[in-house]
């Protein structure tokens, strides 16, 4: 299968920073859940396993697991960590999402 979602450096550096304060082997899983207030949201989690079907994207050291459903709702994406004066926190650019909101972590569809 295709991977079409990316990690910007800037993210990669983030999750790598992350991922070193934890036990080795840990990687970051980014998936797809609803909820949130526009209908599907992202959820970031640090994990030890990772199953047979997850997608694997690996950069700068970093290791990001996504499951197949969740990437079919991602294809396209880029995650990317941005700081800015309201905070600083991972973003995903996807390009299937028709509205979002401000808090960045929600999207529709």
């Amino acid at each position: 299968m295709t991977v079409n979602v990316t990690v910007t450096e800037r993210a990669a550096q983030r999750i790598g920073k992350i991922l070193g304060q934890e036990p080795a082997g840990t990687m970051l899983r980014v998936s797809v859940e609803g909820g949130g207030c526009s209908g599907f949201q992202y959820r970031f989690d640090t994990e030890r396993e990772r199953t047979e079907d997850d997608i694997v994207i690996e950069k700068s050291g970093a290791t990001v697991l996504i499951d197949p459903i969740s990437l079919n709702y991602m294809v396209g994406s880029e995650i990317d960590f941005v700081d800015d004066l309201i905070g600083s926190s991972f973003k995903v650019n996807n390009p299937k999402a028709t509205a979002s909101c401000g808090c960045g972590t929600s999207f529709a569809l």
